[in-house]
């Protein structure tokens, strides 16, 4: 699996990962976060958007992503289940690498491309039970930039 960061490029998964730590790293004394979220823009395929989002608190971020195009996915329901799901995998995949190399006290959030307004508001519970019956943290909208913002930005 291939991410690209904007300012490096095409990356392995372990390259992306090791990058990111060696960016915690740089500034220990920090906090971080790690985010990840999926979005999705649909015309004759669907091109989905993973990214993976390192947010050193109050001092910036850096993001990577991955895309993916699938058939032409025409239901709302099927299209954030199947965005979820590309989140949780990715999850899982940067949990377990963080916890293999001693940062497993760094949480993993999940930005689901959801929130109360709008046609998707009516699997919000089972979308954020989703991910939080697999262990990690939900955000929704207005709090879901990772998903809304920066993975949509790729979408394009």
């Amino acid at each position: 699996m291939y991410f690209i960061s904007p300012s490096k490029g095409k990356m392995r998964f372990e390259d992306m990962m090791l990058d990111i730590i060696k960016y915690i790293k740089g500034l220990s004394t920090s906090s971080y976060k790690i985010i990840i979220g999926s979005d999705s823009m649909v015309r004759s395929s669907t091109c989905f958007v993973t990214a993976v989002i390192v947010h050193r608190l109050g001092k910036g971020a850096r993001y990577y992503y991955h895309k993916k195009t699938q058939r032409k996915i025409k239901s709302l329901r099927q299209k954030i289940f199947y965005e979820t799901a590309l989140s949780l995998e990715v999850g899982g995949m940067v949990h377990k690498f963080f916890a293999d190399y001693g940062f497993d006290d760094l949480n993993v959030e999940i930005h689901i491309d959801i929130g109360i307004h709008g046609e998707s508001k009516d699997i919000i519970r089972e979308v954020v039970g989703m991910v939080t019956g697999s262990g990690f943290r939900a955000k929704i909208k207005p709090e879901a930039f990772g998903a809304s913002t920066v993975a949509d930005k790729h979408t394009k």
